[in-house]
């Protein structure tokens, strides 16, 4: 089996947002395979895909405080500049986490580990709705 399909999310405030029941309610042939792969990447280069902590979400807040430190808005260095103060740094964010995932699907559920949630990492102060592609194939339960 393979589906392929694309998910619009809302768009969202900067920070790390779980998005893994969103994903999953999208693809309700998740629910119908056996074994297989799910594979999700962002057609943006201002946001990306992570996986990470899902029940606190001081975890998510600490990400944010980290890349902001890190990659900081206004450093003299930046010649990108033209799309605004949070552009050039949404952009090395974006790069350093990636755009894409591939999780693995077992008995009709990803397959991930009892703390992981799918994160999707707005590096934008309005980087409006962002676009997926989710492919799914493998197996179906029978």
């Amino acid at each position: 089996m393979w589906v392929q399909r694309p998910i619009r999310l809302a768009a969202r405030p900067r920070g790390f947002h779980l998005i893994t029941d969103e994903v999953v309610g999208a693809l309700p042939e998740v629910g119908e395979t056996a074994t297989g792969l799910l594979h999700l990447l962002i057609q943006h280069t201002s946001a990306s895909l992570a996986l990470n902590e899902n029940a606190s979400a001081e975890v998510r807040r600490d990400f944010e405080s980290w890349f902001d430190r890190a990659v900081p808005e206004g450093a003299p260095y930046w010649t990108h500049t033209l799309e605004g103060a949070d552009d050039m740094p949404a952009h090395i964010k974006a790069a350093l986490l990636g755009p894409s995932l591939t999780l693995p699907i077992a008995g009709g559920r990803l397959a991930l580990g009892t703390w992981q949630g799918i994160y999707l990492c707005e590096h934008r102060d309005h980087g409006g709705a962002r676009n997926l592609v989710a492919t799914c194939w493998g197996e179906r339960a029978e």
